[in-house]
């Protein structure tokens, strides 16, 4: 089993964005099924229910501690690209279930074959509708290190 080593995500305050670039010893259409086919995205991710993957398929997506998140995919190009948006400010006291366009991100993930492997960027933007930014910058830069960690040591281990 091999394991690889990644930087930990950044936040640009200028731009109100999270980004986070990946290296994964798997082949690019691993890593492509694992962040868009549901139940692969639930084997490191929070539990998601969407169908069918296409542009403007809604969803949810759930953690054992959260109420559920509404969900939405924005973009896909396959299997370069896909872009989901998601509802929820760490912040607020109100969690919507129904996608809030106000309060929500859009994060995009960008894959790309690298070295024996694949190169997965995620960048999630949108932070200025949040009621501390600031806070939410963290707390999502804090999620996707250790839910990328567990994608990678996931597609690390079955490749």
């Amino acid at each position: 089993m091999r394991t690889t080593n990644n930087e930990a995500s950044v936040i640009d305050t200028t731009a109100l964005t999270v980004r986070r670039t990946i290296t994964i010893a798997a082949p690019i259409d691993s890593v492509w099924s694992a962040v868009t086919v549901p139940e692969h995205i639930s084997q490191w991710f929070g539990r998601v229910e969407l169908s069918p993957v296409s542009i403007c398929a809604t969803g949810t997506i759930t953690w054992p501690e959260r109420a559920p998140l509404a969900l939405r995919i924005e973009a896909l190009d396959a299997p370069r690209m896909i872009a989901y948006r998601w509802c929820g400010d760490g912040q607020r006291e109100v969690t919507p279930q129904q996608m809030d366009e106000e309060h929500s991100t859009v994060f995009t993930f960008t894959l790309e074959e690298y070295e024996g492997g694949t190169r997965l960027t995620v960048v999630e933007t949108g932070f200025d509708t949040a009621s501390d930014p600031i806070a939410d910058m963290e707390d999502h830069r804090g999620g996707w290190d250790a839910e990328l960690d567990k994608l990678v040591a996931l597609l690390e281990r079955t490749s």
